[in-house]
């Protein structure tokens, strides 16, 4: 059996091309079943996310050429669309990409978490397909053990790396507990989106969500539970919130001065931690002057994401070692399992030998012959069976100038010198 993984990703495939090739989560399971069915994949797994759709199998007759097609042909995508833009790697070249993958060292953000749970939802569904046999069940169990050593053993995921999770890290650093906090978000984008969920993953109950339009504010804040509020009722609302995180598209700054003195009176100037990831800014500059604000912008977030990048990549550097580790651990694995389908044929084969010649021994003893001399024939007769074909595959060996074989059985027989002389 050959392990193999294809696919293409955000580094070889523009996502225009990435949305072609996208399974949609409802469909995954007939896939699985045809590309066993009919494509020569005993055993195939399917990820596909945003960012990478790849596949991996184990099979006998497969090929990335055939694995092309089948990808081509389910997509309805030309064969050569794809041809400039897919991998393939086989065997320990395979096992290692998954391992990078699901550890987060192949990922768009270095080092980031979802992928991992995203290959586990993958690995459910191959499974409740009937795609997985021993083989991708023993490399997606050392897998994910792998990805958790990463985890823990390394500091690859405990730097920020995004602007949302670098602004809501800080708020954790300024605040002890975060449950205790009401959070102001001014904005309803993608980013603010982020913001919120960070928030609530570090356990914010409370969010108010300000807008300039309110039906975009009350769809973000139905998501989370949040209050939603238009960007002209800040002024009313600030004094209640003690993290504030704007981020608009507003060409002029939606939150003064003076709107800021005025809610630190009201909260008998209880600290305020306040981000402004807008570019041009949302915050007014001189708001940084008031005693109990703390101000952050985008720049000051950007080199804290920058050294935290750098650490990451140091990170990575030990992540890349328990890799290797246990790529090599799974091969040798691997490799072991084939010795014991060889030990497995090599005994059936010398015990095939023995039925024979004790069958043999037993009618020369029920029709009464010396018992020393059918044990002595046995003997000889066995040890003639078992030695024949080495015995002739040696001497072909030597004769073709295959050393290596005679090296082979010395070390197999555990033969020394005396024994040679």
């Amino acid at each position: 059996m050959t392990l193999l993984a294809f696919g293409i990703n955000h580094k070889t495939a523009p996502v225009a091309i990435r949305e072609k090739v996208a399974f949609a989560p409802d469909q995954i399971h007939a896939h699985l079943r045809e590309a066993c069915a009919q494509h020569g994949m005993q055993e195939v797994v399917i990820l596909s996310t945003c960012n990478r759709t790849e596949l991996y199998c184990s099979t006998e007759t497969a090929s990335e050429h055939s694995l092309l097609n089948w990808m081509s042909a389910t997509h309805t995508v030309p064969e050569n669309e794809l041809s400039r833009c897919h991998y393939c790697l086989e065997g320990d070249a395979a096992v290692q990409h998954l391992m990078r993958v699901a550890s987060g060292l192949d990922s768009l953000v270095l080092g980031e978490p979802q992928i991992l749970g995203q290959m586990k939802s993958a690995y459910a569904v191959a499974q409740d397909a009937g795609t997985i046999g021993p083989e991708l069940g023993r490399l997606f169990r050392q897998t994910f053990s792998v990805a958790k050593k990463v985890r823990t053993d390394t500091a690859i995921g405990q730097n920020p790396v995004s602007v949302a999770f670098a602004a809501v890290s800080l708020a954790k650093k300024i605040f002890s507990d975060l449950s205790k906090n009401t959070a102001l978000l001014i904005g309803a984008g993608e980013t603010i989106d982020l913001v919120a969920r960070h928030l609530v993953d570090a356990g914010v109950d409370n969010i108010i969500v300000a807008n300039r339009t309110l039906a975009r504010a009350e769809a973000l804040a139905e998501q989370f539970g949040a209050k939603a509020i238009l960007l002209s009722d800040i002024a009313d609302e600030l004094y209640r919130a003690d993290i504030v995180i704007a981020s608009t598209a507003s060409p002029l700054p939606v939150l003064g001065k003076g709107t800021v003195e005025r809610a630190l009176r009201k909260r008998k100037h209880a600290p305020v931690f306040m981000v402004d990831i807008a570019v041009p800014r949302d915050i007014e500059a001189e708001v940084a002057e008031l005693s109990d604000i703390y101000l952050y912008t985008v720049d000051d977030l950007k080199d804290i994401i920058e050294e935290n990048v750098r650490a990451r990549q140091d990170a990575a550097l030990d992540a890349e070692e328990i890799i290797e580790a246990g790529s090599a651990d799974f091969m040798r694995q691997l490799r072991s399992l084939d010795a014991v389908t060889t030990l497995r044929a090599f005994r059936q084969h010398s015990e095939h030998i023995r039925d024979q010649e004790l069958e043999k021994a037993m009618k020369r003893l029920s029709n009464g012959d010396d018992p020393q001399k059918v044990l002595a024939t046995l003997a000889n007769m066995l040890t003639n069976k078992l030695m024949h074909t080495p015995t002739v595959t040696m001497r072909e060996a030597s004769a073709e100038g295959r050393n290596e074989v005679m090296t082979w059985v010395q070390e197999l027989y555990q033969l020394d010198d005396t024994d040679l002389s």
